[in-house]
């Protein structure tokens, strides 16, 4: 993966679309899972981080025309791998699990879970249900609905702290490790 010099990018802007989800109880929505079964986030108990990003890449496909040029969407391989990468840190600040979730279809994160050996699911939110339950921030690109990135540190299926935007994304897992250690503290 090739180290991205986030400052030649623009940057999403806060606009509010995520100030009512803290607080918030998750919708109990079955979501598709990598791992083949169903994920309801609602009934998770313990800490769960869920941390929505608009699409992986794959091999050979290429991404919407213009992507580096929309504020936020570069870099969900880099948000995910921090996030495979400080798998053992989130587990010691206290969180039972993580997932990614995106509107793709669960054979399309299959692909990217086995290429960089993710060793938590991605949940595909593919018919918008989450979404549109919870009115999470999405875009439009290139006649897709995509989820904007965003963070969610959920516990015993109650939304704790939300980051969003999130910028730069590879720094998204050492944020949520930072704040669940500031909470035990």
């Amino acid at each position: 993966m090739n180290e991205v010099d986030w400052t030649t990018l623009p940057a999403p802007d806060d606009d509010g679309a995520a100030d009512h989800l803290e607080g918030l109880a998750l919708a109990d929505l079955p979501l598709p899972s990598t791992d083949g079964a169903d994920v309801r986030l609602a009934v998770e108990p313990g800490i769960t981080i869920l941390f929505a990003y608009p699409m992986t890449s794959q091999p050979g496909t290429d991404l919407p025309e213009g992507w580096d040029a929309i504020p936020g969407a570069r870099g969900c391989t880099p948000q995910t791998c921090a996030y495979r990468d400080r798998m053992s840190d989130l587990q010691a600040a206290g969180a039972a699990r993580v997932y990614g979730l995106s509107t793709q279809s669960t054979a399309w994160q299959l692909e990217a879970k086995e290429r960089l050996g993710l060793p938590y699911p991605l949940l595909s939110d593919a018919h918008l249900h989450l979404a549109e339950a919870m009115s999470l921030p999405v875009m439009e690109v290139a006649g897709e609905t995509l989820l904007r990135r965003l963070t969610m540190i959920v516990e015993d299926g109650m939304i704790r702290r939300v980051h969003y935007p999130v910028f730069p994304p590879d720094a998204d897992a050492g944020r949520v490790v930072d704040w669940l250690r500031a909470r035990e503290g």
